[in-house]
């Protein structure tokens, strides 16, 4: 392999720290590579030497990356996620990414510093809003205005029927929100509603937590679980760098 190749710098993501650090080596291709910091100012980038190329965000490699912040995260309090796949020329490029970006970092870093995201996902139970639906009035109206048509017959009251089974799909969608969502949001720095994932999710949330708050933020939703399980199930994950409440660009300006 070419020295060419061997100078690109991946990065992982940036912590609040002037001191060189690193976090152990990962495992990149089957090639272990250590890992070192980038400096500009208080602000660093937690990165690796690999090849210039293309890295596929298949499981491996997504774990690796995953993997390498959440050891991060379990030293560091003030941790800013950077996405998969970012590869930079050189270490002086990143330390110009840095630069460019240390005024929205001077920001980051005090409204992340020892908070972490955590994530709720709730997914209907399909036998249970199969008896929502049709415990509506007009669907079984409409279902029995179907009964012995053919397809082309009733090709309006089945548009009609899909239509009253959604507005019941989002009737529960706004339940699940004023009486899980709300409460959460309340007890988090900051909350955020994602789009569903599948036509059963009812809620797909992301929640900015202080690391002092999570045994009580996880009691709330487990009250919540308690209250809405035999309706409904819970995938409450985390935790996890704020990836739902960092937004920046990642580029080099050229001079």
């Amino acid at each position: 392999m070419s020295e060419q190749q061997e100078n690109g710098i991946y990065i992982f993501c940036g912590i609040q720290t002037d001191v060189k650090e690193d976090f152990g080596n990962i495992l990149l291709e089957n090639e272990e590579r250590p890992t070192f910091t980038i400096h500009y100012k208080d602000a660093a980038m937690v990165a690796a030497r690999v090849p210039i190329k293309i890295y596929h965000p298949n499981k491996e490699n997504l774990m690796m990356h995953q993997n390498l912040i959440s050891k991060v995260m379990a030293e560091k309090d003030t941790v800013i996620p950077i996405s998969f796949g970012n590869v930079f020329q050189s270490v002086e490029d990143v330390e110009v990414l840095l630069e460019n970006l240390y005024p929205q970092l001077e920001e980051l870093f005090p409204a992340i510093k020892g908070k972490m995201e955590l994530g709720l996902k709730v997914v209907g139970k399909t036998d249970w809003l199969k008896s929502e639906v049709h415990a509506s009035e007009k669907v079984e109206k409409l279902s029995e205005q179907l009964r012995g048509k053919t397809v082309d017959a009733g090709y309006y009251e089945r548009i009609q029927l899909g239509g009253a089974a959604q507005e019941i799909f989002s009737s529960i969608s706004k339940e699940i929100e004023q009486d899980v969502y709300t409460p959460l949001e309340s007890n988090a720095e900051a909350s955020k509603i994602n789009d569903p994932v599948g036509e059963k999710m009812l809620l797909n949330a992301s929640f900015l937590v202080d690391r002092n708050n999570e045994t009580a933020f996880d009691q709330l939703v487990n009250e919540a679980h308690e209250k809405w399980k035999d309706k409904v199930d819970f995938k409450y994950s985390g935790p996890w760098p704020a990836y739902n409440f960092v937004n920046i660009r990642l580029t080099v300006e050229e001079s």
